[in-house]
């Protein structure tokens, strides 16, 4: 029988890091999705890198990058709520059915303007709202259909971080074959690719095997399911500060990514190449801040890594901004993707496991209207920014302004964690919670509830 000054012994059957890392593969819908929309973003990357790389040949306009930007991005804001009312009430797969494949007639018509030559510069924006609007249903339902997947709130961290290892690991993908493309064949080719790719998201939809879920007969009004969800999100102080940080984060911080290409052209004296690597290193440390969520155990933490990935983002912007050499500014961007991707992926799994099952959607919706919705507003606003004081000083201001948050966060920490402990008891979704509530009062245990959940 060991003492309690034994040293910890290893259970013989612990899965190896790598095993950990990738606990949620061992659901079969959800290796499903992962691959399918593995292919799918990667297409979605190139068309996007095509896109702006298109838009700013053509016209030379920082403007009209955040004009397009902000339509593709502003029904998220204005539509994701009540997107957010029907994915709690219908089937989430038949509605990811439905926006993937709005979204791939899309590409397709996109491409075939583009080959034909019949593409025009107004058509870039309509287009663009198009997509904005299919993704504004799209990504709520996305999100909360992880868990419908994966089952299990205990693999809902892992499967959030693998998913953003996919979109990061697209990111890194994309724009380097993007770049290799427009350079040799133009940006038509790319719009193709991601035309295709969405067959192997639909093709993996239908090969689910899904258990049917009782549903309730009666629904109130969509406009009350809409004013219920957001009196639940607002009168929980964690769920509200987050949505609140994740809003100014994208109002400020993510709009550097349209600036990307004045960068690569009018600092840097690139081409599409540059934008390219630009884009590239963002996404290796985003990458590196997926794979670092999916190595944890559980959700403990996530609460101070908001806060330290949201100082880490907003620094890096700030150094990038008015660096002139590309050899310097390209780790710097991998800091800020680092920080972003740990400060998003941290935000959206504290959301899930914190909302009630038939209220996920909702929150989900404004989760999207926080991220997606506000960056559209924060697009238009960067764009004309660039155009009167220059896309360096627009980085650097949006820079300090995260800045200025993300401490404003950190200071609210312990607040955080008083209203998020009981929670985390009361689900016993965090092993170590349930087990120091079954034995905290065994007398001789020595067992203490942890004093700091998000610790």
């Amino acid at each position: 029988m060991s003492t309690p000054s034994s040293a910890p012994q290893p259970a013989p059957h612990d899965p190896g890091r790598l095993r950990l890392i990738l606990r949620a593969f061992k659901y079969r819908n959800y290796r499903l999705f992962f691959i399918g929309q593995g292919i799918s973003l990667i297409g979605t990357w190139m068309q996007a890198i095509a896109m702006s790389w298109l838009i700013y040949r053509l016209t030379d306009s920082a403007f009209l990058l955040g004009l397009v930007a902000f339509l593709a991005q502003i029904p998220g804001f204005v539509v994701a709520p009540f997107a957010g009312v029907l994915a709690d009430r219908l089937d989430r797969r038949r509605i990811l059915y439905y926006t993937q494949g709005i979204a791939m007639a899309q590409a397709a018509l996109l491409t075939v303007l583009s080959f034909t030559g019949a593409l025009q510069v107004w058509h870039i924006p309509l287009l663009a709202l198009w997509l904005g609007l299919s993704n504004a249903f799209d990504i709520p339902a996305r999100q909360a259909f992880i868990l419908d997947m994966v089952e299990s709130r205990e693999d809902l961290p892992n499967a959030i971080a693998l998913n953003s290892s996919l979109f990061n690991s697209a990111r890194l993908l994309g724009p380097a074959l993007a770049g290799i493309l427009i350079a040799a064949v133009g940006e038509s080719v790319c719009f193709l690719i991601n035309a295709l790719s969405y067959a192997a998201v639909l093709a993996a939809l239908a090969a689910m095997r899904l258990a049917p879920k009782a549903r309730t007969q009666r629904h109130p009004p969509v406009l009350e399911g809409l004013k219920e969800g957001m009196r639940y999100a607002f009168r929980f102080s964690p769920i509200r500060t987050i949505l609140a940080m994740m809003a100014l984060t994208s109002l400020m911080g993510m709009p550097l990514m349209i600036l990307l290409p004045v960068l690569a052209r009018k600092v840097f004296q690139g081409d599409s190449h540059t934008y390219g690597f630009l884009m590239t290193c963002f996404g290796v440390g985003a990458l590196a801040g997926a794979v670092y969520l999916a190595s944890r155990k559980s959700v403990l933490g996530l609460g101070r890594w908001v806060a330290r990935a949201s100082i880490i983002f907003s620094l890096g912007l700030m150094a990038v901004s008015f660096i002139p050499w590309l050899w310097l500014a390209l780790p710097l961007l991998a800091v800020s993707g680092f920080g972003m991707m740990v400060q998003t992926a941290s935000s959206n799994t504290l959301l899930q496991t914190l909302a009630e099952e038939g209220k996920r959607g909702r929150i989900m919706s404004l989760f999207t209207m926080s991220f997606m919705g506000m960056t559209p507003f924060g697009s238009l606003l960067a764009g004309s920014l660039a155009g009167t004081i220059g896309a360096q000083w627009t980085i650097l201001l949006g820079g300090g302004m995260c800045f200025l948050a993300a401490l404003a966060f950190h200071a609210y920490l312990p607040q955080f964690r008083a209203h998020v402990r009981p929670l985390y008891v009361k689900m016993g979704i965090i092993e170590e919670v349930a087990t120091a509530l079954e034995t905290a009062d065994e007398p001789g245990t020595g067992t203490q509830l942890p004093s700091e959940p998000d610790r």
